[in-house]
Formats: structure tokens, sequence, C-alpha cells
């Protein structure tokens, strides 16, 4: 009897030692830098007394350079699963305490056994990363580890949510996996990310750069669109991740979850019928408008810093999950360019591969002009929401505000890319171009011929405005399915949602498709 109490009494002290990490005076490190450990990350953002670890006994199994005798139980990964708000949920986090977090072999493997569960079960794998970056003495190794789990992010990709938290260094090969996964929350002041570091960048560019400076929360979250949220502090990122989950289903096969709202589905919003300014050249807030027509307003915008011409983000109607994509007059005059282009872009394919509604709200006076643009491949990055939207078969609603012309109309979700529901505002102008543009190339001939080329150019352009700055003639094709009141527009979308709700659209079969990268 003592014998079989003895080895629970070791397996008592080996599992007090695991949890441990890296020790104590490695953990009082990672306090005094403002960080919260792995498990207690975990225990902050799981439900209470949910998680289960796996793999707490596993050890790497590196000899080089006395990596012997450095060896911790877990390995510098914490992996198991539990529930967010009863849902279940799969996860790593990394653990700084244990050889600054630095990737294994082992570690690896841990993680893509996590990873391989989540696929079987259909559940969401979060990876929570704060780490050095390769594990140096295990060289070929730890990149064989990185491209392990490279493989399963590709594959469980459209399949299951993954999501990616960044609570300190995330260097070099790491920061590929958070590419790789649907959303990558940054939290401001104790994380970064970058493929090379301040160091390589002076050797090599001559750049005199800070971490903060190159890979910073900040950064990525409103200059080069890595980062899809950035946070104040680790607790309001482990908030957000919880939050965020609530909008998405478990798996690809499955509907986001209905939650009860007290929010009348016939809710009169008479703000509505007055927002639209009476100048076309005046701005107006579009989340004034997404606001009043959702539940409780209750918006969770993706990408809130970068490409701010174009808002993306989920909401309810009726306690159903839905993807919002709308231009903002506020910015840029809501024009489309290359970093709005790709950023709905993506947003759309997300919200299409884990069946969530998409409605679109439409105020696009064009593409932003310019060599700038042109030189980037603007052609190529407008095709990539073009291509998005005709891709898509979930349910689609349009809502066209005020300007909708051009190649800008075609690409915000417009009936011929399959909008399921395209409604517009009496204040829509849907067309070419505007008047102003129009008249100046076709009555050109005509304006030059007279006497006062300005006054024929200005009635012309009235005349022009009259007959297509409206959604009437839009209508009378059918392109637009009904001109509706704006106060409607909550009660409408809703009707739309429902009718939609069992709507069945497949593609074409092929092995994928060649989207314009």
């Amino acid at each position: 009897m003592s014998n079989q109490l003895d080895k629970i009494r070791e397996l008592i002290e080996l599992r007090a030692k695991a949890r441990l990490g890296g020790g104590e005076a490695a953990i009082e490190k990672q306090h005094a830098q403002g960080k919260y450990t792995a498990r207690e990350r975990i225990t902050m953002l799981f439900d209470e007394g949910s998680f289960e670890e796996l793999d707490m006994f596993v050890e790497h199994r590196c000899t080089n350079f006395g990596m012997d005798k450095k060896k911790f139980l877990g390995d510098g990964v914490v992996t198991g699963y539990g529930t967010i708000e009863g849902r279940l949920v799969y996860i790593f986090a990394q653990d700084f305490t244990v050889i600054g977090g630095s990737l294994s072999e082992t570690m690896a493997q841990k993680i893509c056994k996590i990873m391989d569960l989540a696929m079987m079960m259909g559940a969401p794998v979060i990876g929570l990363n704060d780490s050095g970056g390769a594990r140096i003495q295990e060289g070929i190794n730890a990149l064989a580890g990185y491209a392990e789990i490279f493989q399963r992010n590709i594959l469980a990709s459209g399949v299951v949510p993954q999501i990616s938290a960044i609570l300190g260094p995330c260097a070099g090969g790491a920061v590929y996996s958070p590419a790789l996964t649907d959303f990558t929350i940054m939290a401001k002041g104790m994380s970064y990310m970058f493929l090379t570091g301040p160091k390589v960048v002076k050797t090599v560019t001559g750049e005199d750069v800070t971490q903060e400076q190159l890979g910073g929360a900040e950064v990525h979250a409103a200059r080069s669109g890595v980062a899809h949220f950035a946070t104040d502090t680790g607790e309001e990122c482990l908030a957000l991740i919880r939050k965020l989950l609530g909008f998405l289903p478990q798996n690809n096969l499955e509907e986001a979850p209905i939650i009860h709202t007290n929010d009348p589905i016939d809710r009169l919003e008479d703000s509505l019928n007055e927002i639209i300014p009476d100048s076309p050249n005046k701005a107006y807030d579009m989340y004034e408008v997404i606001g009043a027509i959702i539940d409780d307003g209750e918006f969770l915008e993706v990408h809130s810093s970068y490409a701010q011409n174009i808002i993306v983000g989920f909401a309810r109607f009726n306690g159903r999950s839905v993807g919002i994509v709308a231009n903002q007059p506020k910015t840029l005059a809501g024009v489309l360019d290359i970093n709005a282009s790709r950023k709905a872009a993506r947003f759309v394919r997300f919200c299409d591969a884990f069946n969530i509604p998409l409605v679109t709200l439409v105020d696009v006076p064009g593409f932003l002009p310019g060599t700038g643009q042109e030189y980037g491949g603007v052609i190529v990055h407008g095709a990539k929401l073009l291509y998005a939207y005709g891709e898509a078969t979930v349910p689609k609603i349009t809502v066209t505000l005020r300007k909708s012309y051009g190649g800008a109309h075609i690409v915000m979700s417009c009936k011929q890319l399959r909008g399921d529901m395209n409604y517009a505002w009496p204040t829509a102008e849907i067309a070419v171009m505007g008047g102003k543009g129009a008249v100046e190339v076709l009555y050109a001939k005509e304006a030059k011929a007279s006497d006062n080329p300005e006054k024929v150019l200005s009635e012309k352009e009235d005349e022009y405005t009259k007959a297509f700055a409206n959604p009437y003639n839009a209508a009378k094709y059918g392109y637009i399915d009904d001109v509706i009141e704006p106060r409607n527009t909550r009660f409408r979308i809703i009707r739309a949602l429902q009718q939609l709700s069992t709507k069945k659209q497949t593609n074409p079969a092929k092995k994928h498709d060649n989207l314009p990268l």
C-alpha cells in the first residue's frame, strides 16, 4: 500500500514541478515585465476548471551544447483543451520561462498533436505565442518542427477557426504560423513580430530601428495589416478571444451560435432617414449606420486601425452572427484602394468559409487613382475583393446608401456577383461614374463648340444626375431588388436573412481555385 502511495506522491510532485515551468525566478521575471505565465493565461481564457492539460511530462531530446542538463517538464509549451462559454476549444500556450519559449522538436510535436485533435473533433484552436524563436541548439530539427506546424495551419484553414495571440516576442520562422491563421491579436507594449530583428536590419540595410518600430502591435495593426487586433493589455487580448469566438461556429460544417436578444426585429431608426447629407461631396459616419441597424449596437470590428476607408467586422441580426463590410465616407471618401481591397477580401473569404452571412453597406465613389496604386498592383488587389464576393456562397445582402460607381459598384457585392438581396436607399446613385465626369466625356465636343462650355456642362450634368444618380434605373432592370426606406433597413435585412437561412449554392467542382494573389 505504501509503495502505491509513494508513486501517487511522486506523481503529485512531478505535476507541481511541471506547473512551475522554468522555475520561481523565471516566473518572477515574467511577472516583472507585466506578463503572465502560459498557465495563468489559460486560466484567464477558459471557463473555470475546464482546462485539461496534455503532455505535461514531455522533455526535449537534445544533447548538444549542454542541453542534456537543461530539461524541463512540458518543454516550454502548455497544451490541452477546455471550454469557452461551454464550447470545446484546443490550445497551445508557449511558456517563456522555459528556455525563452524557444521551439524544439518535442514542443512542435506537442503543438501538432493539439492541432490534429482540433481537426478531428472540429473545434477551434488557439495559439498563445510568447517565444524567442527556433531553439538554435536543435538546428534543423527545430526548423522541421515549425514546418510541421505550418502544414497543419494550412490544412486546418477554412475547416476550424484558428486564432493567434502574440503576448511576447515572435520572430523569424515563428511569425508564419500566426500569419497562416484566421486572426492575429497583439498586445501593445509587450509583443512584436518580425522576420529579421533590428540587429540584422542594421547590418544589411544600415537602418536604426527599435523592436517596437519594426514590429510592434501598433505598427502591425495600422501599417502592415499583419495584426487584426491590438489590445492595451494581455488581459484584454484574452477577453477579446472569448468575444470573437462567440461570433464563430465550431467548424465549417456548423453555424455560429444564435444569441438571444431583446432588440426588436422591427425597430425603426428614424435617424437614418436624415443621415445622408444633401451634398454628395459631404461625409457622414458609417459607424452610425452600422450601430443603428445591428442587435444592441454590438459590433466587433476587425482591422479597425488598418485601411480605414473600409469597415469590416462581426455583428448580429436577430441573434444571428453576420459579417459586415461597409465603405467609410469619412476616410478617403470611402474609395477602394489596395489595402482596403485586401482587408475586405480576406474577411469575406473567412465569413464564406465558416457559413457567416455577409451584409454589405455601399457608398463608394470608385478606386483610388494614381501611380502609387497602379504600380502597387491595385488591379490585382481589387480583383481579390471581386473574386471573394463572386466565390462566396453564403447569404449575401447588399444595401447601397449613396454612391456606387463604376468598377467599385461591381466589386461591392453587386447582383451579378450572386448578391441574393440587393437593396438601395432612395439616395443611392448607381452609375458608371459621377455626373461631372460623365458629361465631360459625353458632351466634350458639344461644350467645346458652344459659347459657354461651363453652362452646357452644368446643364448636362443636372440632366445626367436626374436620369442616372438614383436607384430606379438599376431597379428597372432588376439589379436592385427593392428601394427601401432607410429607417426600415434593420427589418428588411433580418427578413432577408430569415428567407436565406436555407440557401444552398455550390461552386463548380475543382481541386482549388487560383485566386489573384
